[in-house]
């Protein structure tokens, strides 16, 4: 879970910056959308060779 503290007198636009800042380089938000729809093991395999 991708936690982030609001600091004392920090706007809240710079902390939700910093949390998709953090999720980004987690990979959160892209094993998201990953998950959204369900996809065959031989479709992932696929695209994965695909990328590489």
């Amino acid at each position: 879970m991708t936690d982030v503290k609001c600091r004392k007198g920090e706007p809240i636009e710079r902390a939700l910056r910093r949390l998709k800042k953090k999720m980004d380089k987690e990979g959160t938000l892209k094993e998201l959308r990953n998950r959204r729809h369900y996809e065959k093991p031989s479709e992932v395999k696929r695209r994965e060779s695909r990328h590489h």
